[in-house]
This record gives C-alpha cells, sequence and structure tokens, in this order.
C-alpha cells in the first residue's frame, strides 16, 4: 500500500521520528484525559449528571481551541517550538495533576473546569507547534506525505489513548482522578521525548525580524476579517462550510443524546448506578464511531471520484436523515450502535469532502485563514448544539423531539446541497 511506504521513508528520517513521537505521547495523554473528564462529569456515581453539565464539559473542551487557535502562531513564531513541546508538556502534566487533586479534594465545579479550561488552552500551543515544525524536519518533496500522516497518527494516538482510559476504568481503576493522572505521565513521556530534539532544530529562525507582540495580534485579526471577505467570494467554499457546519451541529446533539442514554437509560441501576454499564457502552460507541470515521477515510476519494465533492456531501447527509430516526428513536443501544457507526462515516466523509472544496477553491494566500475560521465554527457549532440539546433533553437522553429536528436538519442540508450543486458550475470537484 502507498500510504505504508509513504510511512516508511518518512520514518527514516531521525527528526520526524522524534518530533512524531512527541504528537503520539501528547495527544495518547490528551485521549486519556479527556476520557477522564467525560467519565467524571458524566458518569461519577455522586454527581446527577445534566446536559448542561456535559455542555459546559463540552465548552471547556472546544472553545479554547476556537478562541485561542488564531492567535497562537503569533507567540509560536518567537518561541523556539521545541521549548514550547518541553514546557507546554510539563504545565500541562502539572495542571493534570492538580485537576485529579480537585476531584479527590471534591472542588467546586467552577474550580474543576478552570483547571481543565487551562489544560486544554495550552493544548492548542502544542498543537500548532507539531504542524509549525513539521517543515523543519521533513523536506519539501515529502511534507504533502508527512502533513496527511501525521495528523492522522495523531488523532488514532488520541482515540487509543481515549481506548486505555476506558480499559484501565473498566478493569478495576475505577478512580477518575487515577485515570487523569495516568495522562499528567504521558504529558511528562511526551516532555521527556522532545528533549531528543535539538533545542534550535525546530526554529523559528532567530534571524527572521518579528513584528512587536500588539501589531502581530492586530495583524492577526486584521488578517481573519479579510479571509472572511475573501470566503464570501468564493461561494463553493462558503456553501460546503455552511453545510458543514450544521452537519457538525447535528452531531454535536446526537453525541450529547448518546452520553445521557449512557449515563441514565442504558446503565444498571439508573440516577444510582455507579454507571460501569453506562461506561462500556459509552465506549463502544466511540469505538464503533471510530471506525466509521476510518471507513469514510478509505471510501471518501473513491466517492468523491464519482460523484463530487457536493455530491457525496448529499448522499451522506441524506443517509443520516433517513437512518437518524430508523435507528435512533427505538433509543436502544443495538440500533444506536450501527446509528454511531453511520453517523461517524457520514461525519467525516462531509468533512473530508469539505476540506476538498475549501482547498480546491480558495486562494492560497488566503487558505490558513480560511482554516482558522474553519476550526472556529466548528468547534462553536459542536459547543452550540450540546447547549441547545441541554435545553431540550430529559434527564434520561429520550426526546424524540430532538432525534426529529436533527434528522430535519439533515434533510436540509441534503436538500440545499442538491440545489447548490445543480447551480455549481466550477467543475465536477464540486459537482
Amino acid at each position: 500500500m502507498s500510504v505504508v511506504r509513504d510511512l516508511r521513508v518518512l520514518l527514516r528520517l531521525p527528526d520526524f521520528r522524534r518530533l512524531l513521537t512527541v504528537r503520539l505521547l501528547s495527544q495518547s495523554a490528551d485521549g486519556v484525559y479527556q476520557v477522564a473528564l467525560a467519565a467524571y462529569v458524566v458518569f461519577s456515581p455522586e454527581k446527577q449528571t445534566s446536559p448542561a453539565a456535559i455542555a459546559s464539559a463540552m465548552a471547556v473542551l472546544l472553545l479554547p481551541y476556537s478562541v485561542i487557535g488564531p492567535f497562537a502562531g503569533v507567540l509560536l513564531d518567537r518561541w523556539r517550538r521545541r521549548q514550547v513541546f518541553l514546557y507546554g508538556n510539563v504545565l500541562r502534566a502539572v495542571l493534570a495533576a492538580s485537576t485529579a487533586l480537585l476531584i479527590v479534594a471534591s472542588a467546586p465545579d467552577w474550580i474543576f473546569y478552570a483547571s481543565a479550561l487551562s489544560v486544554t488552552a495550552v493544548n492548542r500551543f502544542v498543537l500548532a507547534g507539531l504542524s509549525a515544525a513539521l517543515p523543519r524536519v521533513v523536506d519539501g518533496e515529502r511534507l504533502v506525505v508527512a502533513n496527511s500522516l501525521s495528523p492522522t497518527a495523531g488523532t488514532l494516538a488520541a482515540t487509543l489513548g481515549g481506548g486505555l482510559a476506558f480499559a484501565v476504568r473498566l478493569l478495576g481503576w475505577d478512580s477518575d482522578a487515577a485515570v487523569v493522572l495516568l495522562g499528567a505521565v504521558l504529558y511528562l513521556c511526551a516532555a521527556l521525548a522532545s528533549l531528543r530534539m535539538d533545542r534550535e532544530l525546530l526554529g523559528p529562525d532567530r534571524e527572521v525580524l518579528q513584528p512587536r507582540i500588539g501589531a502581530a495580534l492586530a495583524s492577526t485579526a486584521h488578517g481573519l476579517l479579510d479571509g472572511l471577505r475573501h470566503l464570501a467570494g468564493q461561494r463553493p467554499a462558503a456553501r460546503a462550510l455552511a453545510a458543514m457546519t450544521v452537519l457538525r451541529f447535528c452531531y454535536g446533539a446526537l453525541t450529547v443524546t448518546l452520553l445521557m442514554l449512557c449515563r441514565y437509560a442504558w446503565a444498571d441501576e439508573p440516577h444510582a448506578a455507579n454507571g460501569t454499564d453506562g461506561l462500556a457502552l459509552l465506549g463502544l460507541a466511540l469505538g464503533v464511531s471510530g471506525a466509521g470515521f476510518f471507513v469514510a477515510a478509505l471510501i471518501t476519494p473513491w466517492a468523491v471520484g464519482r460523484l463530487g465533492a457536493y455530491g457525496w456531501m448529499v448522499a451522506c447527509s441524506a443517509s443520516a436523515a433517513v437512518l437518524v430516526p430508523a435507528l435512533w428513536l427505538s433509543f436502544a443501544p443495538v440500533p444506536v450502535l450501527i446509528a454511531a457507526f453511520a453517523l461517524g462515516l457520514v461525519s467525516q466523509g462531509t468533512k473530508i469532502a469539505t476540506d476538498t472544496v475549501v482547498q480546491s477553491s480558495v486562494d492560497d494566500a488566503f487558505r490558513g485563514r480560511i482554516f482558522s475560521l474553519y476550526d472556529v465554527l466548528f468547534n462553536v457549532a459542536f459547543v452550540s448544539a450540546a447547549a441547545v440539546a441541554a435545553l431540550v433533553l430529559p434527564p434520561d437522553g429520550r426526546s424524540v423531539a430532538l432525534v426529529l429536528g436533527v434528522a430535519v436538519l439533515y434533510a436540509v442540508v441534503a436538500l440545499t446541497l442538491s440545489h447548490w450543486r445543480r447551480r455549481t458550475k466550477s467543475g465536477r470537484c464540486f459537482t
């Protein structure tokens, strides 16, 4: 397989291997930490979890990416990136250990969320730094391949980290604080792994004059506005992003529904159970959803080649419009797990198609800014869905109105994209 061959070539580069090791350890720690937080917020026996609590947790985990992300590069162009990985991961290890202490001490929720927010805020700098450092360890000929394989490997590491957190908890390590400490240990390992690279290896170059930080931040804000204006003139990209935002909202609403079903409706002893069975089902649901993501990565290039990007997005959203009410309205584990696989495939398939449209229709000079805006829309849509679900869902997660509302949104997106597809004259990529 070409992917395996490309990976073998890259792994012969020692500095690439070292940077990839930092990424894998760092993102596996993210997976452990995020699952531990979800288990504490949703499945702790002493907590009567509500959709509002889940919405708050999602805001803590996702909004820093949206607020800090576009501006992280300003500081990353001033700090040695190797030092960002070293001190950033050490800081996250300390903050994660502090989170564990807060769990043990049953601290007020606002202090707990402040600690978790600090960890995820630092994460933005580490992830952006990993992307910015890649051209320093890979030559231009292999950069495209490295850009596709490294984030995929990181996502897989985060998934495996989450699976590890589920496994150790279900195998008897029944302490959320202990699982958070496991994440802290992995953060520390990522920091130590960064020491295998020379301090100056990853840049930035000191001889390049950087603007003052205030001017750089102001320039970033103006650049984002320019990117928004450019996006308004690129209809294929703007339409794809609009559709992706609505689809991400749907996925977020169903995710909160799934969490509440696992916590109450499917647990052994609703409202008083230790949540073990519900947690196992959540882990299984995330696993099958991840399998859907993987299948989407395999079949989307073929599907886009046959149907076009818009055509594949129409097929995905129309399928979801049918499958969501057909499978979710039973509120039974097996049909919902099947739906989780389908929605994983649909969500990742539409995201890959959206990426294709944006990359193909946006000018290169604006592409970075457009993807920063894309990142904001992606995360804000998910958090907004959680907020809406908090208003609609009953405690056990069984809401016919929410499921039907999501199905209607999927259908609206399918019909709208189909209409845009017929009107688009920009070539096969979009039709």
